[in-house]
């Protein structure tokens, strides 16, 4: 077994948790299993060409990303497939927008992209804390910043977010 592999052991029922709990949101009729997401996501972390996982919150955070990636891509497909069907829905929690019924994955990922070009740092936050469940500690020991800080982001880009989001 080498490193990769003994990380990803240490981290993989936790990845599944956050896969499960994550696709649950998103609503009935989505095809992809949690342990699907997991292996993909994890596939394409390890396909980075010069990305080597470091720690255990490391590798959560790098696979939150691929995780984000994989979503979209799926929710891409479908939409593609079914020419103008029907959208992805992903329910976002409280934590991060109060009263969302659901949203489009896509949706979403525009969304953070355009906070990523106004603030690289708190679209980060989110994807770490959305999509990777990290706690605030985990953030900021992931992108180099206080506790405090990564609260501050938090709440700041689910505002933004919101505001975004509802237009």
């Amino acid at each position: 077994m080498n490193a990769d592999d003994e990380l990803l052991g240490r981290v993989y029922d936790e990845l599944k948790r956050l896969a499960a709990a994550f696709l649950a949101r998103e609503g009935q009729g989505h095809t992809l299993q949690p342990t699907a997401l997991v292996h993909e996501a994890y596939m394409r972390v390890s396909a980075q060409d010069g990305v080597q996982p470091r720690s255990p919150g490391h590798l959560r955070a790098l696979s939150a990303i691929a995780m984000r990636r994989v979503l979209v891509d799926h929710a891409r497909a479908k939409k593609a497939a079914k020419r103008g069907g029907g959208w992805d829905r992903v329910t976002l929690d409280a934590g991060l927008m109060e009263g969302a019924e659901g949203l489009d994955a896509r949706e979403l990922d525009a969304a953070l992209t355009r906070l990523a070009e106004v603030d690289e740092r708190r679209a980060r936050v989110v994807e770490l804390r959305f999509f990777g469940g990290l706690t605030n500690r985990e953030v900021g020991e992931h992108i180099g910043v206080s506790e405090t800080t990564v609260e501050a982001d938090w709440r700041f880009a689910r505002a933004w977010l919101s505001r975004e989001l509802m237009r």
